[in-house]
């Protein structure tokens, strides 16, 4: 054997160790795209009913939100001609009601004398750990303290 002959041997023993990995290579990588592709199948055979529940709650979201702007438009007028009618109760009635009241009040100072007059002074009180002593209670406790 001459050195050609070896140096071709070589070659062909590299160019065949190469195709081996190649084709364990390939192999892998179709049964890899296989799996891909069941894969896909799967997530396409779960996702359409998905895709359908998803689109029945959003339309039924949909209504439900119509339904409830409906709703708020009503409380709205609602709250309006209540307010109206408030506005008009207080003009009819709350004039007339306060020179009642007045009336009264002066048949009162007019019949039971000036006592009125003299506002009565409340006494000073303090507050003690939660407790409500006038200023003779004070006294009383300072002297109990000395």
């Amino acid at each position: 054997m001459s050195g050609g002959e070896v140096a071709g041997i070589l070659v062909a023993v590299f160019w065949a160790i190469l195709v081996s990995f190649l084709a364990v290579a390939l192999a892998r990588l179709a049964q890899t795209l296989r799996a891909t592709t069941k894969l896909v199948a799967d997530v396409t055979d779960q996702a359409v009913p998905l895709l359908a529940d998803a689109s029945a709650a959003v339309r039924s979201a949909q209504t439900q939100i119509d339904r409830v702007d409906a709703i708020a438009s009503d409380v709205q007028d609602v709250t309006s001609n209540a307010s109206a009618l408030s506005t008009t109760v207080a003009s009819t009635f709350g004039g007339p009601l306060v020179k009642v009241a007045a009336f009264g009040y002066g048949v009162r100072q007019a019949l039971g004398g000036h006592k009125g007059d003299v506002p009565v002074k409340a006494p000073r009180r303090s507050v003690i750990v939660g407790r409500t002593v006038s200023r003779r209670d004070k006294r009383d406790l300072r002297k109990k303290k000395d």
